[in-house]
């Protein structure tokens, strides 16, 4: 099996190309080259960016593939640029799509791939849809293979599940408050990257998978509480949480606002049976406490970057300063 990564060093994606590079497949990474995986080496790389399409297209010229798949596409415009560039050079082309896609508040609890594609409140899921759509659009006038591939909230030990990443579990750290929205109760799904890449690799030139969705999820779903939990267990700390209504949020942080109305606010549990059904023994191993620790491991280590940004740091402040004054005074009526 021959695969292009066109990305291949993100979170998600760099597991995936570990995966395939495990199982044999010939993995070639097509990126601009400013990241290296200690883990990746033994993949070919071909250094270009691919919104050039002209210079690409040179270094492509004389290869053919069983699967393209792209990690970075967030625009219509890029799928197309990908079917003009890839339509003669591979059996199967996968799209990196979002399960934030999904119509915001879901019908019903578990999601299928039934659940239909809306989501007003966040631009980059409708730019996700529009992507979609045109290839659906692609496929029916020309034929052209897609499978699209809908991931979740996927981590590994560098990615930390709370908006602000290491700046919040600094915070954690030193006793400062936190954020968590609304009460903490909904019910969300994290999946390990890990753990994602061995559903992923069933898709992989299969031709059961061309022209169809498919998101790959964990099973365990947990309240915004617990993850909070797992996080400050593993650190050793108590956490400091202030909870905070999604809406009052979104007015101090619009962009958080976004993914907070158009994702993470709502409780978010997936019927895995459809990626089951392609690759049966797919089964999501690493429950979040465990990965937690992996988190926490690796963040405490002195020797990694732990990069804390002001900006998100002082908003925190005023959004916990806003709220509490307008409680008190609520409170105080």
């Amino acid at each position: 099996m021959k695969v292009l990564f066109i990305g291949g060093t993100g979170v998600i994606s760099a597991a995936c190309a570990a995966e395939c590079l495990d199982k044999g497949y010939e993995v070639i990474l097509l990126n601009r080259g400013n990241k290296k995986i200690d883990e990746l080496h033994d993949a070919r790389h071909i250094v270009a960016d691919i919104w050039d399409p002209d210079s690409a297209a040179s270094l492509l010229k004389h290869e053919k593939f069983d699967s393209v798949i792209d990690w970075i596409g967030f625009t219509p415009e890029r799928v197309q640029k990908d079917f003009e560039l890839f339509r003669d050079k591979t059996e199967q082309y996968i799209y990196i799509s979002s399960a934030s896609a999904y119509q915001k508040p879901p019908s019903h609890i578990p999601i299928k791939e039934t659940e239909p594609l809306d989501n007003p409140y966040w631009e980059y899921s409708r730019l996700k849809i529009a992507c979609e759509n045109k290839l659906t659009e692609l496929y029916n006038l020309h034929n052209f293979p897609y499978t699209i591939v809908r991931p979740s909230h996927t981590y590994d030990k560098t990615k930390i599940p709370l908006q602000g990443g290491y700046t919040t579990l600094n915070r954690m750290l030193k006793g400062k408050k936190i954020i968590i929205h609304g009460d903490g109760s909904s019910l969300w799904t994290l999946t390990h990257s890990r753990d994602f890449a061995k559903g992923f690799i069933g898709l992989i030139g299969n031709k059961h998978s061309i022209g169809e969705a498919y998101h790959i999820t964990s099973d365990e779903a947990m309240p915004w509480n617990q993850i909070c939990a797992y996080l400050a267990g593993a650190l050793g700390v108590e956490p400091n949480i202030v909870h905070i209504p999604s809406d009052f949020i979104s007015k101090y942080d619009s962009a958080w606002g976004e993914g907070l109305l158009g994702d993470k606010m709502h409780s978010m549990i997936f019927d895995n049976s459809k990626i089951r059904s392609i690759t049966p023994s797919f089964k999501a191993v690493i429950p979040f406490k465990e990965g937690a620790k992996e988190i926490a491991s690796y963040y405490l280590q002195d020797n990694v970057n732990k990069t804390i940004d002001i900006e998100i740091d002082k908003k925190t402040d005023e959004i916990i300063t806003a709220y509490e004054s307008a409680f008190c005074k609520w409170w105080e009526k």
